[in-house]
């Protein structure tokens, strides 16, 4: 652990004496010059790579050194929710002169090393992460060496205990929608939720819809459990469609709890399409208070977040982190349940 706060510090000279050659052969390597050896430009990047080094190209350019900048990362850009948060964010950079840098990282790629990559390339004074499987260990956390906020991302790790978050309590709110369907009268609840892999959001919304079932004597039953897929899946239509057919090939439900608004919507298309109606044959309920789902017919029953005041809950935090007025701390909001058309009373027999 001790060697990763060093190979922070490495410079363009450290990475040409491990290996072996001059300053300029680094170069041209980080340039890639055709006057280099194939073999030679490989263990460069290779080092570098195990150094963690990034070429810091503002260096060619000291007034850029100055930029007010913070970066937010997005991992899941497909889900419309973050839409409205990047929008609130952006305005809360504005108003304090700070340009803001949209960086769009892909599901399979780990979002802390995009972040180590940005935050010494671009010079940032501050990252926010939006979405993902954020589970990382505490000493490669520490190696990001600006202040970060995880937005709408409430973790269930140790490694995390210690970073600032702005969210919604995941577990308790996912806890609020189960008991409001097991109150209209449903027992045979499926869910579609995160991958088993996830460690963050994912798993605390399904901890919640557990333990609601169990408060109210309902068995769990794994059947009923939809899981994404990792590498196939993300929180939209599409996927909310695809897994919702995959359930219904394998068992019967009377209501359907998908831990995201584009989920439900993907879900009641495929209900219909098997001429399930929704929600007088089959309850469909969401996560996140989107827009489209107030529109969609049937209106989803939802939890809404609170996205103006997660997203300025985010922006002060960091922003005050950046001035050194504030430690990183958790900051709670409560969801509100929406009730509206695409749930009604169980009139079917259990």
């Amino acid at each position: 652990m001790p060697e990763h706060k060093t190979m922070e510090k490495v410079t363009i000279k450290d990475i040409a004496k491990k290996c072996g050659v001059a300053v300029s052969t680094v170069s041209r390597a980080m340039n890639n010059h055709p006057d280099i050896n194939p073999e030679t430009k490989a263990m460069i990047d290779r080092v570098m790579k195990e150094c963690n080094y990034v070429p810091n190209n503002s260096a060619r350019n000291l007034k850029r050194s100055d930029a007010k900048a913070i970066a937010v990362l997005v991992k899941g850009i497909g889900n419309t929710f973050f839409s409205q948060l990047v929008s609130g964010l952006e305005k809360e950079c504005q108003k304090r002169g700070y340009s803001c840098i949209l960086q769009n990282v892909e599901e399979q790629d780990n979002e802390l090393d995009t972040a180590l990559h940005i935050a010494k390339e671009k010079k940032l004074r501050g990252l926010v992460f939006l979405g993902g499987n954020f589970t990382h260990p505490k000493e490669k956390l520490d190696q990001l060496e600006v202040p970060f906020v995880l937005s709408t991302i409430c973790t269930a790790g140790r490694e995390t205990e210690g970073c600032a978050a702005v969210s919604v309590d995941d577990f308790k709110e996912s806890y609020k929608m189960t008991d409001y369907l097991i109150s209209l009268g449903h027992k045979d609840i499926a869910i579609i939720t995160a991958p088993r892999e996830d460690e963050s959001i994912g798993k605390l919304r399904l901890l919640g819809y557990q333990k609601a079932l169990e408060d109210h004597g309902i068995p769990y039953r794994e059947e009923l459990v939809s899981f994404m897929d990792m590498h196939e899946d993300r929180y939209s239509f599409q996927s909310g469609y695809r897994l919702t057919g995959k359930l219904l090939e394998n068992t019967k439900f009377t209501a359907l709890y998908a831990t995201s608004d584009s989920l439900a919507i993907g879900a009641c298309r495929a209900l219909k399409e098997r001429g399930i109606s929704v929600p007088r044959d089959c309850s469909v309920a969401g996560f996140d208070g989107m827009d489209t789902g107030e529109y969609y017919i049937p209106s989803i029953t939802t939890i809404r977040q609170p996205v103006e005041q997660i997203a300025k809950a985010t922006a002060e935090l960091l922003f005050d982190m950046i001035k050194g007025k504030e430690k990183a701390k958790q900051l709670i909001f409560d969801g509100e349940l929406l009730k509206r058309e695409s749930t009604a009373q169980n009139n079917t027999e259990n």
